[in-house]
């Protein structure tokens, strides 16, 4: 864990620092920023068309009776591909745009849950009536009104 941090908070930012410093030299400040800024908004975009797709996709699994795994851990992967855009640099903007491509971002995520680290499990709840078959359909319940005690 502290491995981790250390080179989320430490090497990736040096790494930025470097990158940007080399990509200056050569092409200038002004267009270092504009570079920056154009890839946060073309990300940005892009972001936001994969994401509606994504979603697209989850009702329509929803709809036939599945559970849209795959599904919610590419939106995680789109969140995460979104943060990296949306810092300024250019090493984590490759990160980013990486996992905004579908088949590489679906190939990670395959391996993951091949790997084993990431499971689901689907429950399903039935509930018993009075005469002892289960019935899923049927939702018991009592609802208490007191008006009096409202109106005081």
């Amino acid at each position: 864990m502290f491995r981790s941090l250390f080179v989320l908070f430490l090497v990736v930012p040096l790494i930025e620092i470097y990158f940007l410093i080399q990509v200056g030299s050569v092409i200038g400040g002004l267009w270092t920023v504009f570079l920056v800024v154009a890839t946060a908004v073309i990300g940005a975009g892009l972001i936001k068309q994969q994401g509606m797709t994504t979603m697209q996709r989850a009702q329509l699994s929803l709809a036939q009776g599945q559970l849209p795994a795959t599904e919610m851990l590419e939106g995680v992967a789109l969140l995460l591909s979104g943060a990296m855009l949306l810092m300024p640099g250019f090493f984590t903007d490759a990160i980013g745009f990486i996992l905004l491509m579908p088949l590489i971002r679906q190939g990670l995520i395959k391996r993951l849950i091949a790997t084993g680290q990431f499971r689901y499990q689907s429950r399903t709840m039935h509930s018993h009536s009075q005469h002892g078959h289960r019935d899923s359909s049927v939702i018991e319940g009592e609802v208490v009104d007191n008006d009096e005690q409202r109106l005081r």
